[in-house]
């Protein structure tokens, strides 16, 4: 079913075209991204379908009744921050609530007029109660509570957050709890801008399971690439003024848009040599006598030829290139039982760590636990609470603050780069300067007036012309757009230095790894592959910790011969087992909860049947049967949702 379309759309400032001929359909269960370059109209696409942005040209039409949610990068809340985390979310289910109150008060009516069922007061509070049970099935009533712990569990809010106050919540708390009650709104289409801000890695990981499941349209713009290569199956581009679709995840929207533009390109090429050679003849042959027709007929071919536009190409991006000036020793780092914190309070402890040449390790680790913390005991802006730590012979080491921290905001563009490097000619710190699309008079503009990809390109460049072979980067991709984030990781590629870095960002772990190492508070462990690599074996570890758990708590304990292999492909067995106990026990949840709602149901036709009827003994015992059924049928929703919370701790 087509939720919304788009014909024709165009947005125009005065002789300013944004784009134009935007035309593309949503139906029900899609997963979309919207991607395009700062600038190109993703925001103003989306408030055209809010109806929030005037329509120059073309037209949206949306589907009778369509509930469209939008969440905006910047989230603005009217809520009641008196109100707890808990509250707050029972605050979506306002209406169904008050439904399920005034059910129970027509149940308890109903009990009170069962003496006389024939009479037309019991005939209206037995319909109006059918009426009311109905609306509640229909809303999924009796699952609220159990649907709003999943979601908050989800988004790190513990039975313990409950009772906090939405006041006492941090900016990026409150963001997450926003992006939790929007997605129980039972929305048809779901809008989303920048969703990942502010959630790590764990509840990335949970959101994109959530997504997959979830029952309206998506419509999502992230400059997260390994959340689009998991959530979405459709790719819309804003390019030159137009858009352009792709029907695959993000990267077969990398690919298929490579091939499309060297296809273009290809079939340009080839009819601007047909093109040359075609005028070619006419010039040289018009005059001829003996050749006048052929020529006259060649030029008629060209007057007639549908003639393509050259293919636009993407407007410039940045020009990034690390360089050492020489090379360090084998041995970069040594961490040796080292503790970070501030004041004398470890955040992290017992941090063991050894870096050798050309290694691109990025540390990983909840929000919290101490990775930038590290980041800046190594570079010597804290104290090591405890233990010691070793730079190499020959270590270089440049820096990159994610906080952006320039030297000096009262300067230009130029002047900072120029500072850093005064004895450097002028023309070569613009040129620089251009590499980095810092060019005109952009080279003039106060460092306090950049936005933030301003700020960290010119971070970036302040740190490429010091030529460092070490590099330590805390969240480098921030604020930069996706374009600039390729190019950024195609030259720290190409660094033959070595590289210590933290972030969030999944697919430039992905890209650039050669160890994951996990910090946690009691210490680090290292896993010697990519990000995908370190899922894997966090996945298996979490299998036969279970196992090993499950075993210790029915077995005896006796003496064990086997050998750690051995050990390991059996807890590896069990894991798998307990797994598929889990799971069974989900689903047999499930189904029973469904045999209670279709019996929940049955009942209700029956007690129709009775009141017309005039069945008053049947009517009495059907009551009862429904009381019984409905509690039921909580025992067994609440069953599933204790299976499905011990699945998903034993899945985490």
């Amino acid at each position: 079913m087509i939720l919304l379309q788009a014909n024709d759309l165009a947005r125009r400032f005065a002789d300013d075209t944004l784009y134009e001929g935007v035309s593309f359909n949503i139906q029900t269960q899609d997963r979309i991204a919207l991607v395009g370059r700062n600038g190109a109209g993703k925001s103003t696409l989306i408030k055209q379908i809010m109806g929030e942005e005037p329509i120059s040209d073309g037209s949206i039409t949306k589907a009778k009744g369509l509930k469209i949610g939008y969440l905006a990068q910047h989230v603005r809340t009217d809520w009641n921050d008196s109100l707890s985390i808990w509250d707050t979310m029972l605050a979506v289910f306002q209406e169904t609530l008050a439904i399920r109150q005034t059910a129970e008060e027509a149940a308890m009516r109903l009990a009170e007029l069962s003496d006389d069922t024939q009479a037309p007061a019991y005939q209206a509070a037995l319909e109006r109660y059918d009426q009311l049970q109905e609306a509640l099935t229909q809303r999924n009533a009796y699952a609220i509570e159990s649907d709003i712990r999943t979601v908050l569990h989800g988004f790190r809010f513990y039975e313990a957050d409950y009772a906090t106050p939405v006041s006492q919540l941090s900016g990026g708390q409150r963001t997450r709890l926003a992006l939790a009650r929007i997605l129980l709104m039972d929305y048809d289409l779901l809008i989303l801008d920048e969703p990942t801000n502010h959630l790590d890695m764990t509840t990335l990981a949970w959101l994109e399971t959530y997504l997959a499941g979830y029952k309206g349209a998506l419509l999502l713009v992230s400059h997260d690439r390994y959340f689009l290569d998991k959530v979405v199956n459709q790719v819309l581009e804003l390019r030159h003024h137009r858009l352009h679709t792709y029907k695959g995840n993000y990267s077969y929207y990398v690919e298929e848009k490579a091939l499309r533009l060297a296809a273009e390109e290809k079939a340009y090429a080839a009819q601007q040599a047909t093109i040359q050679k075609l005028e070619d003849f006419v010039q040289r042959n018009l005059v001829r006598a003996s050749t006048t027709k052929r020529a006259q007929s060649r030029r008629k071919q060209l007057e007639k030829m549908d003639r393509l536009e050259k293919p636009k190409q993407d407007k410039q991006a940045p020009r990034i290139q690390f360089l050492a000036a020489k090379d360090s020793g084998e041995d970069v780092l040594a961490v040796d039982h080292l503790a970070v914190g501030y004041e004398a309070t470890p955040v992290a402890q017992d941090l063991n760590l050894q870096v050798r040449r050309q290694e691109a390790i990025a540390l990983v680790g909840p929000n919290g636990v101490g990775k930038t913390t590290l980041l800046k005991t190594l570079i010597g802006q804290l104290p090591a609470l405890a233990g010691t730590y070793r730079f190499g012979t020959g270590v270089q080491i440049g820096y990159y603050d994610q906080n952006l921290v320039l030297p000096d905001e009262s300067l230009t563009v130029l002047e900072t780069l120029w500072q850093a490097h005064d004895t450097t000619d002028e023309k070569v710190i613009r040129t620089i300067l251009g590499s980095f699309l810092f060019s005109g008079d952009d080279v003039l503009k106060k460092v306090s007036m950049l936005s933030g990809g301003e700020k960290a390109r010119l971070s970036l460049a302040l740190l490429a012309t010091e030529h460092d072979n070490t590099l330590i980067l805390d969240e480098p991709t921030n604020h930069l757009d996706i374009d600039s984030k390729e190019v950024l990781e195609d030259a720290l590629i190409a660094f033959d230095g070595t590289l210590l870095f933290v972030s969030h960002d999944r697919y430039f772990i992905n890209r650039l790894a050669t160890q994951v190492v996990e910090i946690t508070p009691q210490g680090v462990k290292t896993y010697l592959g990519d990000y995908d690599y370190y899922q894997e074996k966090k996945a298996e570890e979490a299998l036969i910790a279970q196992s090993q758990a499950s075993q210790a708590s029915t077995e005896p304990k006796t003496s064990n011969s086997a050998n750690p292999a051995q050990q390991d492909y059996q807890a590896m067995k069990e894991a798998k087992r307990q797994r598929r106990r889990l799971e069974e026990a989900v689903d047999q949840a499930d189904a029973s909860h469904a045999q209670w709602e279709a019996r929940i149901a049955q009942l209700h036709a029956q007690m129709e049947t009775a009141a017309l009827a005039n069945d008053q003994s049947q009517l009495a015992q059907l009551h009862q049967d429904l009381q019984e059924a409905e509690a039921a049928q909580l025992e067994a929703l609440e069953a599933w949702e204790s299976a499905s919370l011990a699945l998903e701790d034993f899945l985490a």
